[in-house]
């Protein structure tokens, strides 16, 4: 059984198509302000209809990220927040969170675990897929199925500036969805999106034999619409949202996390 057909990421996408939804996939870094917010801005998200979060786990040379995420990352480590206590807090969510999680990590974090024990342990803590923005797609072959075993999508990223046959090529070594940078550059809100990026999203639909989310620079509600528009799969909603929950005020940034959720959510549908 492949987790292809079998994946929660892949499950949820297949319902999503027969809905006629989008999917809405907010990204927030693990630890910031601190775990026990992150845990409780989880389960807001899943109230307000997230269909899948991407959880960032904080490193000190985030080369994808933008400052807002960057931020983030920093004040998490200032948190004391760890790749191991990340996974615990996630863990300690099982029977309460049913949306698939999928990790967003560099090479680094995973490489001095080794592939095979990250894996097993991102399973083990209840994670659905990874992210690895800074893994060559060689690397990302080998760890392709070591991560399936796990029952882990590995997630592969193409940007505007990835040529046509390497675009196949990593649409063909993608699970659960391709992720379709929008944006040349780091990760950030932008006012305006690229409008060649419809263009990306057709061409990769015919190519990837799995769903295609459009990620980088979406900021709001406008966006979300558009990247629907164009006939994406899932749009992921990152910088904004940090931006949100580092402006509330420490109690209620969960409640804050989950209306902006809900706003998106709108959108989406």
């Amino acid at each position: 059984m492949s987790s292809q057909q079998s994946s929660s990421i892949a499950l949820r996408f297949e319902q999503l198509k027969r809905e006629g939804r989008m999917a809405l996939m907010p990204f927030l870094m693990a630890g910031d302000p601190d775990l026990s917010v992150t845990a409780e801005v989880l389960l807001s998200l899943q109230t307000a209809g997230a269909d899948m979060v991407e959880l960032g786990m904080p490193y000190s040379d985030p080369l994808a990220d933008g400052p807002v995420i960057q931020a983030a990352a920093a004040r998490a480590l200032a948190a004391g927040t760890t790749p191991k206590k990340v996974l615990e807090m996630l863990s300690s969510l099982r029977g309460q969170l049913s949306i698939p999680v999928i990790l967003f990590t560099y090479s680094n974090p995973l490489l001095n675990v080794g592939m095979e024990r990250f894996c097993e342990q991102a399973a083990e803590a209840g994670a659905s897929g990874l992210v690895v923005p800074d893994l060559p797609l060689e690397e990302a072959e080998r760890l392709s199925p070591i991560a399936e075993r796990e029952g882990l999508d590995l997630v592969l990223l193409v940007a505007p500036t990835t040529p046509t046959e390497r675009m196949g090529r990593i649409a063909q070594s993608s699970r659960g969805f391709t992720y379709l940078v929008s944006v040349t550059g780091v990760t950030g809100e932008r006012s305006t999106m690229e409008t060649r990026v419809e263009g990306l999203v057709q061409a990769l639909k015919q190519t990837s034999p799995v769903p295609v989310a459009v990620g980088f620079g979406i900021s709001g509600v406008d966006q979300v619409r558009q990247v629907r528009s164009w006939g994406a799969d899932g749009a992921i909603v990152g910088s904004a949202l940090v931006k949100r929950m580092a402006s509330a005020s420490l109690g209620s940034v969960a409640a804050e996390a989950g209306l902006f959720c809900s706003e998106l959510r709108k959108a989406a549908d």
